[in-house]
């Protein structure tokens, strides 16, 4: 895995620092916010990850020796390289709890802390918090549908590069229940597990004595591909004949998996031939180019489908590749601050803030978070960000703060979390979301109101700032 580093980073942040440095801005006080705009998948949530991956790694976010004569090399100045000898973040950090359902254009998490170091660690931060939240919401999609089913992560051939690693990861906290990566497997303790590929029956001149071969060697959980030449006449009566002979050994063949053609029919049809041979408790697998809603498909039609190994379609995000989260200054030097734009979705929300999640007293969570100033404790409406006309009143509803200590002038404020813990804690805060949210078609919007005070308050920056 790459060695997170402060040149984990791009130039640019590195060239503000600088002018940071000189101007004598450094050490002034900033508080930045991550958030989103758009759920991905044209979904209803987004489940929030890699938080952990980033506070682990905030530690070593330093610069070494080499790094800093790089960095000369760059025309970066001896004074300001000198000062970032001694760079460590220091900063606090407050957020969403790891695994938690976000949703668009409220705060996930803040930084506080002076404005070089909160700004030093943007890209690194937007890169690990970006991309495993869009794996994990992937996941959870495809955990939807298959609520008692495995889940298999099958990608790291696939994915991009070092991303497979984290994409494991982000799996996991989804809902899937297992890899076929091992490195991410042993790093993250996450049960590991793989069958064979074409390559192996191809490299034997008799598909039977491949599949003994390798039931002999790996007896334990041993799955059996079954579709190299020909699936019902050839692969499936090899697949029955090892098993029948494990069963002499005392051994039981774990299942047989399908990659190519029609995944239903096959799915059904082995399942009735390996009933038929007395093999009730042989499993089948499939693979190949799933995704949600081909799942989905697959269990509309009840193929009897026990285990899914998803690939490609899970560790890069398709179709969308990426979650557009960004990082906002949001107040400097104890004054807030805004960004202004024509576009009224871009234009930021200013100063230190809290999200609460709105429930009944029940706990039965409404589809509605509230956005208000983080000094903010007593208000009974939230107000729509930008449609002056819309509110509602909130003085009988529940209020869950979201946003968390984390990390308090560069210590961690709570011991690292164990990825079970997290994916334990992604599905109940999931199981909490209303139906409407979770639909793959015409999803609910969950709103995300702000306080009035909050709403005045930036309405009135905003019209000091189009006087500029």
């Amino acid at each position: 895995m790459p060695n997170y580093t402060a040149t984990y980073t791009d130039l640019y942040q590195l060239s503000m620092a600088q002018v940071y440095f000189n101007e004598n801005h450094h050490s002034q006080k900033a508080v930045f916010d991550y958030y989103f705009r758009k759920n991905p998948y044209q979904g209803g949530y987004t489940v929030f990850a890699g938080l952990e991956t980033l506070l682990e790694n905030l530690n070593d976010f330093q610069f070494s020796k080499e790094e800093l004569d790089y960095l000369a090399g760059q025309h970066f100045e001896a004074k300001f390289l000198n000062y970032l000898k001694d760079f460590r973040f220091r900063g606090s950090i407050y957020s969403v709890l790891e695994g938690d359902v976000v949703f668009p254009n409220q705060p996930i998490l803040r930084v506080e802390g002076s404005l070089l170091e909160a700004q030093l660690i943007e890209t690194f931060l937007l890169n690990m918090l970006n991309f495993q939240s869009l794996i994990a919401t992937k996941a959870r999609r495809m955990r939807y549908i298959v609520p008692d089913g495995v889940l298999l992560d099958f990608g790291l051939r696939r994915a991009h590069g070092p991303g497979g690693y984290y994409a494991s990861r982000a799996a996991f906290i989804g809902g899937f229940n297992g890899t076929s990566n091992v490195i991410a497997a042993k790093q993250f303790d996450i049960p590991v597990s793989g069958t064979m590929a074409h390559s192996f029956v191809q490299s034997y001149d008799d598909e039977l004595q491949a599949f003994r071969d390798f039931a002999q060697n790996r007896p334990k959980n041993c799955v059996l591909l079954v579709d190299t030449y020909n699936t019902l006449k050839s692969g499936l009566p090899h697949a029955i004949t090892v098993a029948k002979e494990m069963e002499e050994r005392g051994e039981k063949l774990m299942g047989i998996r399908l990659d190519s053609g029609d995944l239903a029919y096959f799915a059904k049809e082995c399942r009735k031939r390996l009933d038929e041979a007395g093999l009730s408790y042989v499993k089948i697998a499939v693979s190949n180019q799933l995704d949600e809603y081909v799942i989905k498909s697959l269990q509309e039609q009840e193929a009897p489908i026990d285990i899914y190994g998803v690939g490609t379609n899970l560790v890069v995000g398709k179709p969308d590749a990426a979650l557009g989260g960004v990082y906002k200054l949001v107040a400097y030097n104890q004054e807030p601050r805004i960004k202004i734009s024509e576009n009224i979705a871009k234009i930021t929300m200013p100063y230190s803030k809290q999200v609460y999640r709105l429930s009944l007293a029940d706990g039965r969570w409404i589809g509605a978070d509230a956005v208000a100033l983080s000094d903010e404790t007593e208000f009974d409406s939230i107000h729509h960000p930008f449609d002056q006309y819309k509110s509602m009143k909130i003085e009988h509803l529940e209020k869950e703060a979201l946003l968390q200590p984390v990390m308090l002038n560069g210590e961690r404020f709570h011991a690292p979390k164990s990825l079970q813990a997290i994916a334990d804690y992604s599905a109940k805060r999931f199981a909490q979301l209303p139906l409407e949210y979770k639909r793959f078609s015409n999803a609910h919007h969950y709103k995300v109101g702000i306080s009035k005070k909050l709403r005045d308050e930036r309405d009135a920056l905003i019209k000091q700032y189009k006087t500029i």
